[in-house]
């Protein structure tokens, strides 16, 4: 694995850790592709630091499971602003 590239996975790693972050907030902070951001965290980190790797997963399955709440709370706001 490329330097650059090992550095942007502790990174970005790092970053989920902290903020609690999803992968598409991730990918706006890096600037780089939601695809990208999974492909870090799902297989380059784990090759890195596995208990790392653990952690962020544990983040992001909990982000994954929230994710209908998020999606149904943007569009109570989408309806809200029209209806206003």
């Amino acid at each position: 694995m490329r330097d650059y590239i090992r550095k942007r996975v502790l990174e970005v790693s790092s970053f989920i850790l902290d903020t609690k972050a999803t992968v598409r907030q991730a990918a706006d902070v890096f600037d780089v592709s939601k695809s990208t951001i999974h492909k870090d965290m799902t297989e380059r980190l784990p090759r890195v630091n596995k208990e790392l790797a653990r952690r962020v997963k544990k983040i992001l399955e909990n982000n994954k499971a929230e994710r209908h709440i998020r999606g149904g709370e943007a569009t109570r706001k989408k309806y809200r602003r029209k209806a206003s």
